[in-house]
């Protein structure tokens, strides 16, 4: 659990919850352990927050004033299904709960919200991704922990740029991976002129062992399956 704590030092998280002395106290928690921290009082403050400085991890309430949070994670997950939501929540019941996974939230959390609990959380959902191993043939994998891919065991040299993009294409390795998604997602505050992302594409595939990116015309680009 340390060396996992320790690695949060380097992402960011997002707090949506609408009761003041409960955000204050999560967000006193966080700031322990993550070197951004972004607050909200509701729904659609988190949005733009959210929008505005694309965190590693949302912790969001459910009931919320303007927008509630799971109107928040489906806003989230129209466009980005990568991004980690943990839910707090005082229901139980499984109907409730199916609702959240269809939503493809990361994890829950039963109130009354505990600093231990919290913790524990983050630290699986963190844990469950870093241990991860993306495999796309015997040969060419990804090293979630290290954030490496490698092929025939030697690694490939990319930019952080192409890893991310990598990511991205596994986790939206059912849908096609949209334009505005990738500018969203990899360019973030950046424009993405057309040409950038044909160069950036052109460039990406020249440093793969192995061509793993299908063009989908007018619309995007969706990882080949190998």
């Amino acid at each position: 659990m340390e060396e996992i704590a320790e690695q949060l030092k380097n992402f960011s998280v997002l707090c949506v919850e609408d009761e003041e002395g409960i955000r204050k106290r999560l967000v006193n928690t966080l700031k322990y352990y993550f070197a951004e921290v972004y607050e909200a009082s509701n729904g659609e403050d988190g949005y733009c927050l959210y929008y505005e400085n694309r965190p590693d991890i949302i912790i969001s309430d459910i009931e919320m004033p303007e927008k509630n949070g799971i109107q928040l994670a489906k806003d989230i997950r129209k466009d980005d299904l990568s991004t980690i939501i943990i839910m707090l929540t005082a229901y139980s019941n499984e109907e409730y709960l199916l609702n959240l996974i269809n939503l493809n939230i990361n994890h829950y959390i039963l109130k009354p919200l505990t600093s231990e609990s919290l913790l524990d959380a983050i630290v699986k959902v963190f844990k469950d991704r870093l241990d991860k191993k993306i495999l796309f043939c015997d040969e060419l994998y990804f090293d979630m922990k290290n954030r490496e891919l490698y092929y025939n065991d030697e690694i490939v040299p990319l930019r952080k740029r192409d890893k991310d993009f990598l990511i991205l294409l596994y986790e939206n390795k059912n849908m096609v991976l949209t334009y505005s998604m990738i500018e969203e997602n990899i360019w973030r505050d950046k424009v993405m002129t057309s040409s950038a992302l044909k160069t950036f594409i052109k460039e990406f595939r020249q440093r793969l062992p192995i061509d793993l990116v299908v063009n989908i015309p007018q619309e995007g680009y969706k990882l080949k399956v190998l």
